[in-house]
């Protein structure tokens, strides 16, 4: 992370650099793309050196959590929970409830959500976890919050 910070020429500490580097899935093409987008804040609100607190700023901004979810992640999340009372939920039935292709959330969204164990495929469709529902802070049907 910080050989990249170097090329695109932006100052950048050990912190800020780890804080971008963990929410990025483990995916260089990704933490080069949310390296150049906490540039943008740190260049327009602060004095342009990439710290910790400017990265997590920054990556608030973006709306990627601590886990490096993004506003689609938690689209897909929300769906399966909410809208299909968590699953199962067929693929093109989610992908339009988010609007989204099915290629899109079955190539880019699905395969981090299951690493993370936040959804399952099965034949009948995707299933939350009640790792999901801890993670958006919610409660499994049928259970009281704890």
């Amino acid at each position: 992370m910080l050989r990249s910070a170097g090329i695109l020429q932006v100052g950048a500490d050990g912190e800020g650099a780890h804080e971008i580097a963990r929410r990025s899935r483990g995916t260089p093409r990704i933490a080069n793309r949310l390296l150049r987008r906490v540039r943008d804040v740190a260049e327009v609100r602060h004095d342009g050196r990439v710290t910790g607190d400017i990265a997590r700023a920054g990556l608030a901004v973006f709306e990627v959590d601590e886990l490096g979810l993004d506003r689609l992640d938690h689209a897909v999340l929300d769906a399966v929970i909410e809208t299909f009372s968590g699953g199962p939920v067929g693929l093109t039935t989610l992908a339009a409830a988010v609007g989204e292709e099915p290629d899109t959330v079955e190539d880019v969204v699905e395969p981090y959500l299951i690493q993370l164990g936040f959804i399952q495929r099965t034949p009948r469709g995707r299933l939350a976890t009640e790792r999901a529902y801890a993670h958006v802070g919610r409660a499994p049907r049928g259970r009281l919050p704890i």
